[in-house]
């Protein structure tokens, strides 16, 4: 199992029912891909002063489980996700750090 995390970092904060339908939409077309066996995510908690921190804040946390490096390399491939991910840049532009590791738990 592998697990690919994702720091999902928005240059302007969404509102709450964005930021749902984004991670629904990243959801829907990486669970229908099939490489996918897990998804989960979680919104950044804030703390106070945290926006002077020279660093990438992530606005959302997204987590997938995957078999195997192949797996995770088809679902970089997933139909409709290039699609998902242009039309939300053109809207809310973003950036993401990511990591690959075994389960944390």
């Amino acid at each position: 199992m592998i697990q690919h995390t994702m720091m999902v970092s928005f240059d302007q904060p969404l509102p709450a029912t964005e930021l749902d339908r984004y991670l629904s939409d990243i959801e829907r077309v990486m669970l229908d891909s099939g490489f996918v066996q897990s998804f989960a995510a979680r919104r950044h908690i804030p703390m106070p002063g945290e926006e002077t921190i020279p660093a990438l804040i992530a606005s959302v946390i997204v987590l997938l489980g995957v078999a195997d490096a192949d797996a995770l390399a088809q679902s970089f491939t997933a139909p409709g996700l290039h699609e998902v991910i242009g039309r939300w840049q053109s809207r809310y532009p973003y950036k993401v750090a990511f990591a690959n590791h075994a389960p944390l738990a």
